[in-house]
């Protein structure tokens, strides 16, 4: 890409940080234009967001680590009249592109370097003698996770690779685990090492030893 995908950012207290810092350590062609921090205490029902929102931002793709519904559902009005694709993950809204964790984003048109790059995790490995030698992360979580467990287990054999990567990522994994799915009873730190475990199996069975 000849420009960088600008990225702005709407967070509650730094609950974003880590992820940006992901963003930033193994993102490619992406800016961090501006970053909201609201930092104050919130009530448990907003009749004004406006007020803790502001309504003048631009850019190509806005990522929510908001936490307070009003919030979310306001910030997904002005990003809709913006025509701006909204990320919240974790969430729910409508008007929103709400994957389960931020690994849990698919290829979805419109989303620029930032969709290209992180989501659902994509490897490719080289094997020598029943040995990972070499991951190459194709795409992964925006917190770093998928990079950071994948240079754990390299030289590990494969098979002890397949159990310890996904406990790896789960052990990096900045999500709440407290946040339950209750369709599938799984956790966001779960969920994560669910689709890396499969990450890794598919690379594996592509691998040519």
């Amino acid at each position: 890409m000849s420009e960088c995908q600008r990225l702005v950012i709407f967070q509650e207290k730094g609950a974003g940080e880590k992820k940006l810092a992901g963003l930033r350590r193994f993102g490619r062609g992406l800016e961090i234009a501006t970053v909201y921090d609201i930092d104050a205490a919130l009530p448990s029902f907003i009749d004004k967001p406006e007020e803790f929102i502001p309504s003048e931002f631009g850019g190509d793709l806005v990522l929510s680590f908001l936490k307070h519904p009003d919030l979310i559902d306001y910030l997904a009005l002005l990003c809709e009249k913006k025509k701006i694709p909204l990320i919240a993950s974790g969430k729910k809204c409508a008007k929103a592109i709400t994957p389960f964790t931020c690994c849990g984003l698919g290829r979805l048109p419109g989303l620029g370097a930032y969709g290209e790059q992180f989501g659902f995790p994509e490897l490719h490995i080289e094997e020598e003698g029943g040995r990972i030698s070499r991951i190459e992360v194709l795409r992964g979580a925006s917190c770093g996770a998928t990079w950071l467990a994948a240079a754990r287990v390299t030289g590990l054999a494969v098979e002890e690779a397949l159990t310890t990567y996904p406990r790896e990522v789960q052990y990096l994994c900045v999500a709440d685990p407290a946040a339950f799915d209750p369709l599938s009873g799984k956790s966001s730190v779960h969920y994560a090492g669910h689709v890396h475990a499969a990450a890794l199996k598919k690379a594996v069975d592509k691998s040519e030893p």
